[in-house]
């Protein structure tokens, strides 16, 4: 493979593929009587997972262990090579794209069989919480590496992350890889409401990264669409779940969006007073019956990722210094080689 472009734009294939990402969840949905209906134990709490296996076999584990190494490495495969072949950004699909795509698309029909016939998925062996910090890490680390551009707080850029966001830069096709794979194989492919708009976000997820070097994989509106659909998913989830906090996520993210990400579309500014309006004009309408006491709801996922976001560049800021320092010659070392 080199730096050769196919005749696919990649506009054209992000459409594609998320049509035939839609179909795929669509079958997820269709396709549950053909998987099996394990007894699974009662819910346990916030902490438990619902759906795994009471009496995990070895074939569970090793099928499922086994789907997330391969597509995990094939993925950090492809990423490897891309960046070692020094790939230019094109408007068109590159064959590593198509192969990228292609693989994506078979290791979904593969933990669609894994689950028919095992059912479990990672979900038996590591927390819940695991899958839900490796999504919050990737939200956090765009938040980061975006700085640049788009700044972090209406439109103002914070310059003490402008180091770590490079280095974001170069290596989060890595991060971001083990994010989504991890997520994708720690659930079974269930066909409840949060399962299938869950699924449909990953798949969306991992396409972005299979566009890797075209000028899809950065364009700013495809790039919002990957991080405001955490507003619709964790919105549509706890509501359909009858969580009394759904507010929380539907205002908690849309915050995000306020705050930071529609500061990198080019907007005028009475576009941007006119999204923060309809933001505070909802938040008068829903805690107006729900009670201005819960208000606080409505900072709270902001609040964590902006922390975030700032302690985890300054750990990275601390450990590029560290590496530095060991990697600058010492004078002794200067005047032996002098």
């Amino acid at each position: 493979m080199t730096d050769h472009t196919t005749s696919v734009s990649a506009r054209r294939g992000a459409l594609l593929a998320t049509g035939v990402a839609l179909l795929c969840t669509i079958l997820i949905w269709w396709s549950r009587p053909l998987v099996m209906s394990p007894d699974l134990l009662p819910d346990q709490g916030a902490a438990w997972y619902f759906w795994k296996l009471p009496d995990p076999t070895l074939w569970s584990r090793i099928t499922a262990w086994g789907g997330y190494l391969l597509h995990q490495f094939f993925i950090w495969g492809l990423i490897f090579y891309a960046q070692h072949q020094a790939l230019s950004y094109t408007k068109h699909l590159k064959p590593i794209n198509v192969l990228a795509l292609f693989g994506t698309l078979g290791f979904v029909v593969l933990h669609w069989f894994q689950t028919a016939f095992w059912y479990d998925g990672l979900a038996q062996d590591v927390s819940v919480f695991s899958s839900q910090g490796s999504v919050i890490l990737l939200l956090v680390m765009v938040l980061v590496m975006e700085n640049n551009r788009r700044g972090l707080f209406w439109g103002k850029k914070i310059p003490m992350l402008n180091e770590p966001g490079r280095v974001f830069r170069r290596y989060h096709g890595y991060v971001f890889a083990w994010a989504t794979i991890y997520t994708f194989w720690f659930h079974p492919m269930e066909n409840t409401s949060g399962h299938l708009i869950g699924f449909f976000y990953t798949f969306l997820i991992l396409i972005q990264g299979a566009l890797m070097f075209t000028t899809m994989h950065v364009n700013k509106y495809w790039k919002v669409i990957m991080e405001v659909m955490v507003l619709f998913h964790g919105t549509l989830v706890a509501f359909m779940l009858g969580q009394e906090a759904w507010p929380m996520f539907m205002f908690g993210f849309a915050g995000m969006f306020i705050i930071t990400q529609m500061h990198g579309l080019n907007l005028k500014d009475w576009q941007k007073w006119a999204f923060l309006a309809l933001y505070l004009g909802g938040i008068v309408a829903v805690y107006s019956e729900r009670g201005f006491a819960h208000l606080n709801e409505v900072i709270r996922i902001p609040m964590i990722e902006y922390l975030l976001a700032l302690l985890l560049a300054g750990v990275t800021w601390l450990i590029m210094k560290m590496v530095a320092r060991l990697q600058k010659p010492t004078p002794s070392s200067t005047a032996v080689r002098t």
